[in-house]
């Protein structure tokens, strides 16, 4: 590829050891603290009933646009490899997703799916799996390593069938992508209904993704023409009220070529800031999630360990109430036992058995009860002592039904919660909070890090 250029002074300025950028290191490391199989916040969360995603290690950047406007240039321009092919002709038919990896690599839609499982409800639009790819190279310019790149096909207008739904299919991946890049060229097509149309949606659910650039400015002809061109497309995109607004911005951008120099300005740079933005605003979001959904496992794990005792005390007075009812339950008929024994007995083997003392004291006690079942009628009295026995088997059931508990945490479990919490509050939180304080020193200098 020509025009190959000299990486920006700033770009890679926060390389570390080994090549790695400390952006990449933190969302690698970030990535890590979620996707560990052991000890992982994802595999703590869901042992409280939490559900969280794992953040993904790299910003996904969507380019759209006509035919022929620019967009896989760009891409071989900014790996500095030649990685999509480039044409008049409509070379880009599908999604090519282009990324940074250990070898150079294609891979097809069924191994594209396995790679990025996120996206794997595009499968769902009939003729996309087909017609979906992926590039891996080895390069590391600029940001690659922190981007994965959707190389999108081109739109026109009229007759031209598309083997896919593929305004639907772009408007789903608006939806997962961080930054869209919407390229214009001066050529004939930026006007292109199907562009705009595309756009004027996305701006409605993320305009504050969309960027406009003005492509192949160096091929617009002289400055008046581009101006034409540029006031073209404005007025075209002003007509459409999800699209008028106030600080609109399109930068002339095209492909440097030293064979072949040009007097219009060049902002290919401007995209690369907003890449490099973008990934510096996902690394922030990243760890700002990372420091939230260690409140949330935690805020989890104490409302666990919370009910869990707040079910231990209701088992516990659920178990005393049932000892109650079951003890009156006993008594009521061992009573009646004891009183219908102790009227048959003689009151001389009573005072044997008791004393004389502990007789009188019975019969003292006994005398009320015994004159008023005495005092019943022979049918009246069948009656008391059936009624006896069905409260003595009501006070069983009532207990029976008191007795029963819900389940409570073991003390092994209770101590995995307990180690979970420290984990999360110790371990992730100092993580956190020294992967920030990497982050910060990037721009910050070490007299104002008060942490």
């Amino acid at each position: 590829m020509s025009g190959k250029i000299k990486n920006r002074s700033g770009a890679n300025a926060d390389l570390t050891s080994g090549g790695v950028s400390c952006d990449e290191r933190i969302l690698r490391d970030c990535h890590q603290l979620y996707a560990d199989p052991e000890s992982g916040l994802i595999t703590v969360a869901q042992s409280v009933g939490v559900t969280l995603l794992p953040p993904r290690k790299k910003i996904t950047v969507m380019l759209m646009g006509n035919h022929s406007a620019g967009k896989s240039s760009f891409i071989n321009w900014y790996v500095e490899e030649h990685i999509q092919r480039t044409g008049v002709a409509i070379e880009t038919q599908g999604f090519s997703f282009v990324t940074s990896g250990r070898k150079r690599e294609s891979l097809t839609g069924n191994a594209t799916l396995h790679l990025y499982p996120h996206f794997k409800p595009l499968q769902e639009f009939k003729g996309v799996s087909e017609y979906l790819g992926t590039e891996v190279c080895t390069s590391r310019q600029k940001r690659f390593s922190l981007v994965t790149f959707v190389d999108s096909p081109g739109l026109v207008d009229g007759d031209m069938k598309y083997p896919f739904d593929v305004d639907e299919a772009i408007m789903w991946l608006g939806e997962l992508c961080d930054l869209i890049l919407v390229f214009f060229d001066p050529m004939g097509q930026a006007l292109c209904k199907r562009t705009l149309n595309i756009v004027e949606r996305l701006n409605e659910r993320h305009g504050d993704r969309l960027h406009f650039y003005l492509s192949k400015a160096d091929e617009a002809g002289s400055e008046s023409d581009r101006q034409r061109v540029m006031m073209q497309i404005v007025q075209e995109l002003c007509k459409r009220p999800g699209l008028n607004k106030c600080g609109f911005d399109m930068p002339t951008i095209y492909i440097p070529n030293p064979n072949k120099p040009s007097r219009c300005v060049n902002q290919i740079e401007e995209v690369c800031r907003t890449v490099e933005k973008t990934i510096n605003q996902t690394v922030q979001n990243t760890l700002n999630s990372l420091e939230k959904d260690c409140e949330v496992i935690t805020e989890a794990i104490a409302d666990t360990l919370a009910v869990d005792r707040q079910t231990g005390a209701q088992n516990r007075r659920a178990r005393c109430k049932g000892c109650f009812m079951a003890l009156l339950g006993f008594v009521v008929p061992l009573a009646l036992l004891a009183l219908l024994v102790l009227g048959t007995l003689s009151r001389e083997l009573l005072e044997m058995a008791l004393g004389p003392q502990g007789t009188e004291a019975l019969s003292l006690y006994l005398a009320p009860v015994v004159r008023g079942f005495e005092s019943l009628s022979v049918e009246h009295q069948l009656y008391a002592c059936g009624g006896l026995v069905f409260l003595s088997f009501l006070l069983l059931i009532l207990a029976r039904f008191s007795f029963r508990t819900r389940t409570t945490l073991s003390g092994r479990q209770k101590r995995q919660l307990q180690e979970k919490l420290e984990y999360v509050q110790d371990v992730v939180k100092s993580k956190k909070k020294k992967l920030y304080s990497e982050y910060l020193r990037q721009s910050v200098g070490d007299q104002d890090m008060d942490m």
